[in-house]
């Protein structure tokens, strides 16, 4: 347990579903994070942060427990079984923190009230558009509902059919009156910014630091902050596209994958006219140029939610509430937008675009500024790591992550050299279930009753060449294994892959 005089605010804001590609094959066009990267510039980034599991639910569950999908049993969105390990957010409440969170909960039963926190939080994955809090604070305000004029939108099997999206037209103004907001569309927030999900979050959260200011309360706070988007549906306001005329992209780089040597997963698709009979249709039904449509307002909403995540920082300094404040801002999991053949949304594919996530910290005094870290970390590590902050840690049952904090604060440590992501499928009736190892320049993939991956990062940046078949690099594969049965045996993974 670390000692100190004061034990340091903690505020957390996390993205949800973020794309956050390589973007070196294309330095011309690429999103704009402004704030996200003045807080990295006066902190720390992490180039290689992966996700536990790329799919919300597990991977926001390990980021409360410190516990990988096979041990606290969140396997997809609505596993959702009771929570019996120690969450992180408790331990604060226990040891003096006011707890506050705002946003998306999406992490299995209950919400954050059930852990200790004031704020904005309900069960599941919810509508904020159709929340009593944000009715009215629209009408505290003085500020319309939102509105959103559909540019593209797909036909998703099962979830269209039961008119989850009714009245999602393309060129149709729509508002979403369902109990959860995942659209899968792209368009354009008519109303103002603040209508949206992410400034209504930033809002409420600014209130509360003024609040927590004019108290005069010396007890530590933890402000968590979790928005529904970049996931989609991208609907910025014209205000963000505009930052993007005459926008052009080149084709990504693994866009035009066969699939040869890939796994099955790769070729399931759920989004009409993109696959039929949930395989994915190749070559793409759309042309380069409509994809260009898509990113583009994908970049744009990535661009609006790091503006309302800026409020909450320049709130932190104006109120001088960003002393002794540990500051993270990360995302859940990533995003498979146009990847490996033409993909919209995530899938069980284990791929780097749906397992690589942005992640930056700042501690004034403690983290030394301008530092970019290659270390692979996880979302295993997030939450050991607040409590480590806050002189605390996990004691009710064993995790699975350890403490960034001595990695940033020039402290000699001895880091992990490889690192395991799992997933047990997106759900949908999907029996599914792959591991990921980590190691230097290789990525080892293995999916349970299909074929092994293999790929050399460094020279394969977009997983194109499947060399685990190739008698060149069978004692890779064999270290390769071994470090998969050692994250396995270490974290207690009782699913066995071959």
């Amino acid at each position: 347990m670390r000692k100190m005089e004061k034990r340091p605010n903690i505020v957390f804001i996390q993205n949800d579903h973020q794309a956050y590609y390589r973007w070196d094959w294309n330095k011309d066009n690429r999103p704009k994070r402004p704030n996200f990267e003045k807080l990295a510039s006066e902190g720390v980034k992490f180039t290689d942060a992966y996700c536990a599991s790329p799919l919300c639910g597990p991977t926001r569950r390990t980021m409360l427990t410190g516990l990988y999908a096979h041990t606290h049993g969140q396997y997809h969105n609505y596993t959702d079984p009771a929570y019996v390990h120690e969450v992180y957010l408790d331990t604060l409440t226990e040891n003096g923190y006011q707890n506050y969170y705002f946003g998306k909960w999406h992490a299995g039963p209950g919400a954050a009230g059930e852990h200790g926190c004031e704020g904005y939080s309900y069960t599941d994955y919810g509508n904020p558009y159709q929340s009593t809090e944000y009715k009215e604070y629209m009408k505290k305000h003085n500020l319309p509902e939102a509105v959103h004029r559909i540019e593209k939108c797909f036909y998703v099997k099962g979830i269209s059919d039961r008119g989850d999206w009714d009245g999602m037209e393309e060129g149709a103004d729509y508002q979403c009156r369902a109990n959860w907001c995942g659209e899968h569309a792209v368009g354009v927030t008519t109303t103002p910014k603040e209508t949206h999900e992410s400034f209504f979050l930033a809002g409420m959260a600014c209130d509360k630091l003024e609040e927590i200011a004019k108290s005069g309360d010396d007890r530590p706070f933890s402000l968590r902050v979790d928005f529904w988007g970049p996931h989609q549906p991208h609907f910025p306001t014209q205000e963000f596209l505009d930052m993007y005329p005459d926008f052009h992209i080149e084709k990504y780089g693994n866009h035009d994958d066969t699939l040869e040597g890939k796994p099955g997963t790769y070729h399931r698709e759920r989004n009409v006219p993109l696959g039929e009979n949930d395989l994915l249709i190749q070559p793409s039904t759309m042309p380069w140029e409509e994809w260009e449509v898509l990113i583009r307002y994908c970049f744009a909403h990535q661009t609006m939610i790091d503006a309302a995540g800026g409020i909450i920082l320049d709130k932190l300094h104006e109120l001088g509430l960003d002393k002794n404040t540990l500051i993270i801002w990360t995302t859940d999991h990533g995003d498979g937008l146009a990847c490996h053949g033409g993909h919209f949304d995530k899938g069980s594919y284990m791929c780097e675009e749906v397992l690589r996530i942005p992640f930056a910290m700042k501690w004034e005094g403690v983290i030394p500024a301008g530092q970019v870290k290659n270390e692979l970390i996880s979302t295993i590590d997030f939450p050991v790591t607040l409590l480590d902050a806050a002189g605390l840690s996990f004691t009710k049952n064993r995790v699975d992550g350890k403490s960034i904090l001595p990695l940033v604060t020039g402290k000699s440590v001895e880091w992990r050299e490889d690192l395991m992501s799992e997933t047990h499928g997106h759900g949908y009736g999907e029996d599914v279930m792959a591991r990921v190892i980590r190691y230097r320049n290789w990525k080892y993939v293995i999916t349970k009753d299909d074929i092994e991956e293999l790929y050399d990062l460094e020279k394969d940046v977009f997983e194109l060449h499947n060399l685990a078949q190739d008698s060149k690099f069978q004692n890779v594969m064999e270290d390769m294994r071994a470090r998969l049965v050692k994250w396995q045996s270490e974290t207690q993974d009782p699913f066995r892959m071959r």
